[in-house]
């Protein structure tokens, strides 16, 4: 089942939106702002979200353009549900990242038709499941790590960090996006945290000839790459 993130701080839309939904086959989680949205994200990831325009405090579009710089929440498409119904407001939607854009008012089954429409499309655009290194593979559907052919026990958050720098390779992270990244923003941990789990991380990798591939950038954070 497709889990929708509705981002709307009317509570009658939400309720409509949840009974169409619900009746195709969705479950769908709800939030009134950004504060909320990025708890509910973090909370269970969705396959897709439903963003209003007019939110309370952060707007819907600004909201859209921070979920599409972080990495983390950068491939979740989003579909903008909005009273504002100009060429120019559509224009500034697409530019800002998202899949779709409906006016309000809305059939639900037109919402339900475009909401499987973009889930099908970005569906096929997934990059494969399977990320390989030359001797390190890490397959996410089956949540498993090799390295030269021998499976690793990875505790969560090593695997979500190596998972992380494999998708991103050959970029420096500051301790600050890695945080925001591999952990969540919403979870308070010092800095200094990342140092310890990099530490894990290169002993686990270190037995297999690996340790090389997470490298230390000094003054300015972490890269892994194959390539010493």
């Amino acid at each position: 089942m497709s889990t929708i993130l509705i981002v709307e701080d009317e509570q009658p839309i939400r309720n409509m939106v949840g009974f169409a939904l619900g009746r195709a086959g969705f479950e769908l989680t709800e939030a009134a702002n950004a504060e909320q949205a990025y708890a509910e994200i973090d909370r269970q990831r969705p396959q897709l979200i439903l963003m209003d325009w007019m939110l309370p405090g952060i707007s819907g579009l600004e909201l859209v353009r921070r979920l599409q710089r972080d990495a983390n929440t950068q491939d979740i498409p989003i579909i903008m549900l909005t009273a504002r119904a100009e060429e120019s407001d559509k224009i500034n939607g697409f530019h800002a990242g998202v899949d779709d854009y409906i006016s309000k008012p809305f059939s639900p089954a037109e919402l339900v038709a475009r909401i499987q429409a973009v889930l099908r499309r970005t569906h096929n655009a997934q990059p494969s499941e399977v990320l390989e290194y030359e001797e390190l593979v890490l397959d996410s559907l089956s949540h498993r790590v090799t390295a030269r052919g021998e499976e690793l026990e990875f505790g969560p958050t090593e695997y979500r960090l190596l998972k992380f720098f494999m998708q991103h390779p050959d970029r420096v992270y500051s301790r600050e996006q890695l945080l925001n990244n591999a952990w969540g923003r919403n979870v308070y941990v010092e800095e200094r945290t990342v140092d310890v789990h990099i530490l894990r991380l290169r002993k686990l990798l270190a037995p297999h000839g690996l340790a090389h591939y997470i490298q230390t950038v000094r003054g300015a954070g972490y890269r892994f790459s194959p390539n010493p």
